[in-house]
């Protein structure tokens, strides 16, 4: 009689689980020995899209990366010790369903979409999802015998079971749970409980007859409480902020259209007044149009493996700001060099390998760096500037409101030009060099040599603000819809280091670059919730939280960071006893793993593809070792 087989359970059906199931299908042959598994995704969303990428959502969500930078297959970049597996990125599996030679079945706008994209197109969300849904059944058909997969659409309310047995999985629409050898969440991004201060709004809303949202997954988004014609704040002005801007415009029947003066807005009458502000006062940078024009980049050179090993090699505690981010900021500069110099020579005064030599003996901040850019690059627009990218209304005051909205047009009109020019191609390069540094972070975020207040200010407060804004900014013609709303008056900018109030009956707000103060009846917090397991509204964590079979990582200090902890070889959880469980594991953004993209651009051996193998590796090996336990029943 053949044994009975192993039982896995991926909590979480999106793009995370789908890649780790890809990862299964090609460890197996070596790690599993022809074994048979049974395979468990429960997700209340559709199976490789999860809920943030699901087709049910408002077909004007775009992605902010375009077709050709986006894949879920391994490749040669990738350093790993699983197979690489290639595969289509976004671009090319467009291409190869619209051709016909793969077969897909797709509603009708998105195989509309299909005959319009083409590799620097930034598709819609709906497209994505039909990729990621694509991929999730490429996975499981690529399983071996004898492994099988079965799809739960529905919520896991909690897991029970000792370290040292099965694991129970209780599903909330079935009395019975599923009986595991092994558990991984792969729960993707999370809702979190409102803190102190939005619950004060929230109640003053409530009082006062306002409307109020607190931080929200755009697409879930009930815009129903923001009025035709009311004044509403929008406080944020990333990628939440353009999605919700799209869909109180254009969601609500308005329309853009080509006219002598540029683009034109044409407002259906519903849309409300929008107020947006931040702490820069700026937009995301606009994702850039073009591709690299010079020699192929070397990246890492200056945050590689081995200046990292040093850096954690020291015995003395380290600060970000000050050890960690020249560092950071001279591979980038590395980056941007680079391109500039090999794509663009006739901008520059020297030879590529003459400055790379001095620039490769210099700190950053030192002022013979200073004197060797300025000497080498002549126009001041060609060289780079963290700390004006950074801040750019900084030490800037304007006299009225609309002398602002001038100043702010002029700025994204310069920002959306650069980035869509290939003269300025260099940005691309510092782009790709953010990307290289990226994988090596964790390890130096994961440091207990990192200083606390550093780690929660600098590293986790404005290092993330400030790759994000340069990084993972919107495709640049949603920057140009921006400024003909701002034409059009639908949207007003409030300026940078804005402030909000409740008082009066309303919510008031400004900012420091501007005199004026905004009466509104709504405010909309533009930015997705800050999850943390103290405050997380996710069923299973909360659970697992009360039990003790999760804790948050806490750094020297005793301050908390939210994220959960798992162990870095492996991603098993752990738990309050402070050992790792071994028959549990969490992939995502809200653990201390932080490989934050499920997937990503083609050739970067990104950190997620390469966790993903080392997940799936250690559980293959858990249950060729451990086999399926007892027989209870999982159907």
């Amino acid at each position: 009689m053949s044994a009975p087989p192993s039982v896995l359970v991926l909590v979480g059906g999106g793009p995370r689980a789908a890649g780790l199931v890809e990862r299964i299908a090609v460890n197996a042959a070596e790690l599993f020995g022809g074994a048979a598994l049974e395979v468990h995704v429960v997700d209340p969303h559709p199976p490789g899209a999860g809920r943030v990428w699901r087709y049910e959502q408002s077909e004007l969500l775009r992605m902010n990366s375009m077709a050709v930078d986006v894949t879920m297959f391994t490749d040669a970049s990738v350093v790993c010790d699983g197979p690489v597996r290639t595969g289509p990125s976004l671009a090319e599996w467009a291409s190869l369903v619209r051709s016909g030679d793969l077969r897909v079945d797709l509603p009708e706008d998105v195989l509309a979409e299909l005959g319009r994209v083409e590799p620097t197109t930034f598709p819609s969300r709906r497209l994505q999802s039909a990729y990621l849904g694509w991929f999730f059944e490429d996975a499981v058909a690529a399983l071996p015998p004898g492994i099988t997969v079965h799809r739960h659409r529905a919520v896991v309310r909690r897991i029970t079971g000792s370290p040292h047995g099965r694991q129970r999985v209780w599903l909330a629409d079935r009395s019975s749970p599923l009986v595991a050898d092994a558990v991984v969440l792969t729960l993707g991004h999370l809702d979190a409980e409102m803190g102190a201060e939005e619950r004060e709004l929230a109640d003053y809303a409530s009082a006062h007859g306002l409307a109020y949202l607190p931080p929200d997954y755009s697409a879930d988004s009930d815009l129903s409480s923001v009025l035709p014609g009311a004044d509403v704040v929008l406080r944020g002005f990333g990628l939440a902020f353009i999605d919700l801007a799209v869909l109180l415009t254009q969601g609500r029947g308005g329309r853009f259209e080509e006219s002598a003066e540029g683009l034109r807005y044409v407002p259906s009458g519903r849309e409300p007044r929008i107020h947006v502000g931040s702490r820069r006062g700026v937009p995301y940078h606009s994702k850039t149009g073009y591709r690299l024009r010079g020699d192929p980049l070397p990246l890492p050179v200056f945050f590689d493996g081995r200046v990292v090993d040093a850096l954690l090699a020291s015995p003395e505690e380290f600060d970000f700001r000050a050890d960690v981010w020249p560092l950071l900021a001279k591979e980038i500069a590395w980056g941007y060099f680079h391109e500039l110099f090999t794509g663009h020579p006739e901008r520059v005064s020297v030879s590529w390998g003459e400055f790379a030599e001095a620039f490769a003996e210099l700190p950053w901040y030192s002022p013979e760096m200073a004197e060797l850019v300025s000497s080498s690059v002549p126009a001041v627009e060609d060289r780079i500037d963290f700390e004006r990218l950074d801040r750019p209304l900084a030490g800037l005051s304007f006299a009225t409101g609309e002398e602002f909205q001038e100043h702010l047009r002029a700025y994204v009109e310069a920002d959306v030009a650069r980035r869509s020019d290939p003269a300025f191609s260099a940005d691309l390069g510092a782009f790709m060099a953010l990307l290289s540094v990226y994988g090596q972070l964790p390890r130096v975020l994961n440091s207990p040599k990192l200083s606390p207040a550093s780690r929660l200010a600098d590293a986790d407060g404005w290092w993330s603000g400030f790759f994000s804004f340069l990084a993972s900014g919107p495709p640049p013609d949603r920057l140009e819809e921006l400024l003909a709303l701002s034409r059009a008056g639908i949207v007003n900018f409030l300026g940078a280091d804005v402030w909000v109030r409740a008082s009066d009956g309303v919510f008031l707000a400004g900012s420091a670059s501007v005199p004026d103060v905004v009466r509104a009846t709504g405010l909309v917090e533009a930015r997705l919730p800050t999850h943390g397991l103290g405050r997380t509204a996710d069923p299973v964590l909360r659970a697992l939280r009360g039990a003790g079979d999760v804790v948050e990582e806490r750094l020297s200090d005793g301050r908390s960071t939210g994220l959960v902890r798992v162990a870095a070889e492996d991603n098993r959880l752990i738990g309050r006893n402070g050992e790792p469980h071994p028959r549990r594991f969490a992939l995502g953004p809200f653990t201390t793993g932080r490989a934050f993209a499920a997937f990503a651009r083609p050739g970067t051996n990104a950190p997620g593809f390469r966790q993903n193998d080392v997940v799936a590796r250690a559980l293959l090996r858990l249950l060729a070792e451990e086999g399926s336990g007892d027989a209870e029943s999982v159907a």
